[in-house]
């Protein structure tokens, strides 16, 4: 069975609406821990929309798990990462103009830019993941860039309508998951993943990690963080006795 890693990213969302201090996505973290979660994903956006560099600081502090960091693949945050030093670095596409990230990372049309962001990440011990669509290309340029692990974006089973769709999408990440660990490659999975449809993916072959947040934080408003963590956790499968 995968490991929930939870994304904090959307307490931070609820903070920085009134620019106050509350709530705190370095308690949230904290909570997550207690709560079943085996990491704590956080995305350091350019525009500093919800997380906060004090929170990524903080959380290198404090989370006793994985810390993954998404970041856009620019020198910016590459330099961050340096200093912080998150266990996992995972590599992003970023618009200012979106509202969440609208699809996977061009690694096929970056290849030979990547190795500038990526090189001197491997080279500080930290574990590089790219968050890719479920296709031959971009997991063949995760392959060659060296990655560690591929994150398949999910937006395309989460989106999809209808059982023969939501099928279709759900056969691609599978393959994309067999030929991933076949190249090598740990395979991690996220994006718009919730308590509804979440089930079928947590069967995908070779599946170690689901990196799951606004669902959580969404039904924290209603049953409390930690019970929305635990819930989460219990579908994924990790409570479950093995």
């Amino acid at each position: 069975m995968p490991k929930l890693c939870v994304n904090v990213d959307h307490v931070a969302t609820i903070r920085q609406a009134r620019m106050t201090n509350e709530p705190d996505p370095v308690a949230a973290a904290l909570s997550a821990e207690h709560s079943g979660a085996i990491g704590i994903t956080i995305h350091l956006r350019e525009d500093r929309r919800h997380i906060q560099d004090r929170d990524l600081r903080l959380m290198r502090e404090v989370v006793r798990g994985k810390l993954n960091m998404e970041m856009a693949p620019v020198e910016e945050m590459r330099e961050i990462a340096l200093e912080i030093r998150p266990d996992q670095a995972t590599l992003v596409p970023e618009r200012r103009e979106e509202i969440t990230t609208e699809g996977g990372l061009d690694a096929a049309g970056q290849i030979a830019r990547l190795p500038e962001i990526i090189e001197p990440l491997r080279s500080a011990g930290i574990l590089i993941s790219l968050f890719v669509d479920p296709v031959g290309s971009q997991l063949e340029a995760a392959q060659r860039l060296g990655a560690d692990y591929v994150e398949l974006n999910t937006a395309a089973y989460s989106e999809a309508r209808g059982w023969e769709a939501i099928g279709k999408e759900l056969r691609t990440l599978e393959e994309g998951a067999v030929r991933a660990h076949a190249m090598g490659l740990g395979v991690h999975a996220g994006h718009g993943l919730t308590y509804l449809n979440v089930a079928p993916v947590v069967n995908l072959p070779h599946l170690e990690e689901l990196n799951i947040g606004h669902s959580i934080v969404a039904h924290a408003v209603f049953v409390g963080f930690e019970r929305a963590v635990r819930e989460m956790a219990d579908l994924v499968g990790q409570n479950r006795a093995s």
